[in-house]
């Protein structure tokens, strides 16, 4: 039987460690000074090197080079018999399959005894968040003061279910996702000794389906070595099942021009060549985030093709980041429920859909595109009914204008005599002598519509108005109540009082006079000839089309 290439491939020595120079740099720098630690944490996702580290750092401390600066130097008798699996000294534990406390407590009772070989012996704990928490319990008081003789490496893909008395206790070190890069440079001194036939482009598939992770990509090479001497692009997304670039470059612009039927005819003829459906939803988070990473200013961190990456600059230019963004979460929420749904493509289609809707307002500006290259192209009674979009926006415009016009006609024209600025203010003490030919009522159901006209023309003037608490009439003049002698001044002064003035007096149809008051609690009601609070049940009744009468 054959040994697998992720094995065969496996490091022997630190400078054959890739992607994680950070860790590396700082366990041959422990080496060489003489400080090793009695426990260690190596944590981060799978295949990037944890358990390949921590078999390394076991080999390093019992090797018996004595140039500290050389160790592990895989040639002395020490580090030959970690490489075949022969040193005794060198304790794996799968913490799956060992999770109960029994297992820890015979663990403890073995440690004790002195390393047969070497001069530690190193205990090796993977998948170490698997053990339950009587194990962990356990295993603290060892952790925390282990014999000289005993180094503990625990390695997990999960560490936020360690708990926090075993970090504590550890020296931790984060594992990172392996550049695409990386790997294929990996790769190819991979294919070049195993005498394989694979192009770049290949490589470069394999090491993005990895997504960061070493063993996989080696994994994935190994498969395909198996199907034929020379190993094609198309080879492997047939075996793979993932779907050709150009078809998810399809599938992005017949989003954007909303091709829903294109789209899912691109869909199902992918699905129905044997692309695996969840392969697909990730291959277009990856194109997405491109995209992404191109209107950010990233383009740089990219591996495509110049070709592919002229194409993707040229769709940005028809997504916004706002569609970009709603895209990237769509497909990547397809691909977290492609694995649930009972129809495996319902993710997809559902993804797509939603995806055509955000394209809404951009299909118009497209349209308007088209109408524009059609106007030139074709004779103008041809493209009259086309036309017809910029005209309406025209009529909008002119509307809008008008209705700006007739708000500083009512604000900005000079004001009449009998109520212009020239007049003495009005005090509390004195009221002028005005017919009075409006009531409570006709204020009242004018007060919405001189809001209105007052928020078109200033804001902070209608703001103080809705502020007040009550409204009444007292020999023609309109009362605004208010509850604090801080809104009644603001109101007095600057023009306020001569804007809220000019809307009553638009809207009512008569020349009309506004005066400030406080109230509170202990006003008299009797004081004003008719009053209302524009938030009281009153209000609500002259709403439904009450009336204020007199009690006789």
């Amino acid at each position: 039987m054959s040994e697998a290439l992720y094995r065969k491939w496996r490091p022997q020595l630190w400078e054959k460690v890739v992607g994680q120079d950070h860790i590396v740099q700082t366990l041959k720098n422990a080496i060489r000074s003489d400080r090793i630690g009695h426990a260690y944490l190596f944590s981060g996702p799978r295949g990037t090197g944890k358990t390949t580290t921590a078999r390394l750092l076991a080999k390093a401390v019992n090797c018996t080079n004595p140039d500290l600066q050389n160790r592990p130097c895989n040639t002395c008798e020490n580090c030959l018999a970690v490489n075949l699996g022969r040193f005794l000294d060198l304790i794996e534990i799968d913490a799956a399959s060992n999770t109960s406390v029994d297992d820890v407590r015979d663990l403890r009772e073995k440690i004790g005894f002195s390393p047969s070989q070497g001069k530690f012996k190193v205990y090796i704990i993977d998948e170490v968040h698997m053990l339950s928490t009587a194990a962990f319990n356990a295993l603290l008081k060892t952790l925390e003061e282990p014999p000289p003789h005993a180094i503990f490496i625990l390695a997990t893909t999960e560490v936020h279910k360690i708990p926090a008395t075993v970090l504590s206790r550890c020296q931790r070190h984060e594992f990172r996702r392996i550049p695409v890069i990386t790997i294929v440079e990996l790769l190819k001194e991979l294919v070049m000794g195993e005498k394989l036939k694979v192009d770049e482009d290949t490589l470069f598939m394999i090491a993005r389906q990895s997504t960061g992770a070493m063993r996989d990509a080696i994994s994935l090479l190994d498969q395909l070595s198996s199907t034929g001497d020379v190993i094609t692009l198309e080879l492997a997304q047939q075996v793979l099942g993932t779907a050709t670039n150009q078809t998810v470059i399809n599938l992005v612009d017949m989003i954007c021009v909303q091709d829903t039927k294109g789209c899912l005819n691109q869909l199902h003829t992918a699905l129905d060549s044997g692309t695996d459906p969840r392969q697909f939803a990730r291959q277009m988070v990856d194109y997405l985030r491109g995209l992404m990473l191109i209107q950010l200013g990233n383009e740089k961190s990219m591996d495509v093709t110049d070709e592919v990456r002229q194409i993707m600059e040229r769709q940005t230019k028809d997504i916004s980041m706002h569609q970009l963004t709603e895209l990237v979460k769509l497909f990547n929420n397809a691909a977290n429920e492609s694995r649930l749904a009972w129809q495996p493509s319902l993710a997809l289609e559902l993804a797509i859909a939603q995806g055509v809707q955000l394209f809404g307002v951009h299909s118009s500006q497209h349209q308007m595109v088209n109408v524009n290259r059609d106007v030139e192209s074709k004779p103008p009674e041809q493209t009259t009914i086309k036309e017809e979009p910029d005209h309406q926006k025209q009529v909008n415009r002119v509307i809008k204008e008008t209705e700006k016009s007739e708000v500083e006609k009512v604000f900005e024209t000079p004001a009449k005599e009998n109520i212009s600025d020239s007049q003495e203010p009005v005090t509390e003490g004195e009221v002028p002598d005005v017919k009075a030919t409006i009531g409570i009522n006709e204020v009242r159901e004018s007060l919405t519509e001189v809001k209105n006209l007052i928020r078109n023309y200033r804001k902070n003037t209608e703001a103080l108005l809705a502020s007040a608490r009550s409204f009444s009439m007292k020999n023609g003049v309109i009362i605004i109540g208010f509850q604090s002698p801080v809104l009644k001044e603001r109101l007095e002064k600057g023009d306020h009082q001569e804007i809220i003035q000019r809307a009553f007096s638009h809207v009512l149809g008569i020349d009309t006079k506004v005066k400030a008051v406080v109230i509170n609690a202990k006003s008299n009601l009797n004081d004003h000839e008719e009053e209302f609070e524009p938030d009281s049940l009153v209000s609500a009744a002259l709403d439904l089309g009450g009336k204020i009468v007199d009690k006789e």
